[in-house]
């Protein structure tokens, strides 16, 4: 069996020294933060990048580029390597497509290897959770295309239940109205979001006040999650790791689950949700 190499995108949100140990290689994204300049996604501090947007400075992110996929892409077929690519919701980014082209352009010029796309339909941690699972079929010695057909199953189940601090964030974004906005902040509801099947983002309910969103997102999980004392779970905050913190002893307090990653949500995704956001990510019955 040819070897191969699982690559995936910066807005995946996981830990850079997670990912080299896994061997996975990461095409990163870029910030740029109004009057400080641009950055790649792993260039900044994800505590600094907080910093600024309390500081009421605004931030846009890029895609990834097709230049910057071919160039690596056909740097691991050079070392004689096939690549699993898992790319960023096709529902929420170009980034995808600008991977798929590439290997499309890629895979004409050299015949002999293999790159094999899958759209995660998923962003931040919950990409970062389907690497891990696709890292440990690899290391049980599942080929490529056993793999590739593993983690697509695994797409639609792939949950993310997530709530935001501020709505503005949201707004910039055409996520919510600037009524809705307005209103939220004045009666402190908070929206509680997640990601649908088509990998974009869905506001599902209200609750009232930051502890209630909190618990809201916990009972999802308990309402959808696939024997969750058996799986790992992903928390992702943008800058509130108490919050974080809270929502896993949750989890912990009822399942025992040990295998819990919290870790930031990265510059690219926190452009567009904010400080304050919190995210939980598990392997459910449905999104």
């Amino acid at each position: 069996m040819k070897d191969y190499v699982i690559v995936t995108d910066s807005s995946c949100d996981l830990p850079r020294e997670l990912v080299d140990a896994w061997g996975v290689r990461t095409l990163s994204l870029e910030v740029t933060i109004d009057g400080v300049g641009s950055f790649l996604n792993h260039e900044i501090d994800p505590k600094e990048f907080y910093s600024y947007m309390r500081g009421k400075h605004t931030a846009k992110t890029s895609a990834a580029n097709m230049d910057g996929f071919s160039a690596l892409f056909e740097e691991i077929i050079k070392e004689g390597k096939d690549v699993l690519y898992i790319g960023f919701s096709s529902g929420l980014s170009a980034t995808f497509m600008a991977g798929k082209n590439a290997a499309e352009e890629t895979v004409e010029k050299y015949p002999e290897s293999k790159i094999v796309v899958v759209d995660s339909l998923c962003a931040s941690l919950g990409q970062g959770l389907l690497v891990k699972y696709a890292v440990d079929k690899k290391n049980e010695g599942a080929d490529i295309e056993t793999n590739a057909e593993y983690i697509e199953q695994l797409v639609p189940k792939m949950a993310h239940w997530f709530t935001v601090d501020d709505l503005v964030y949201l707004k910039r974004g055409g996520r919510v109205s600037a009524a809705t906005a307005v209103m939220g902040t004045v009666l402190h509801i908070k929206p509680v979001m997640h990601m649908d099947d088509a990998g974009k983002l869905i506001n599902m309910s209200k609750a009232r006040g930051r502890e209630a969103a909190i618990k809201a997102l916990f009972a999802k999980m308990k309402e959808t999650a696939i024997e969750p004392e058996k799986q790992t779970v992903y928390i992702c905050h943008g800058d509130c790791y108490d919050d974080a913190k809270r929502l896993a002893d949750m989890v912990t307090a009822e399942y025992g689950i040990k295998d819990i990653l919290i870790y930031y949500t990265g510059p690219v995704i926190g452009a567009h949700s904010g400080p304050g956001t919190l995210a939980l990510f598990f392997v459910a019955t449905e999104r």
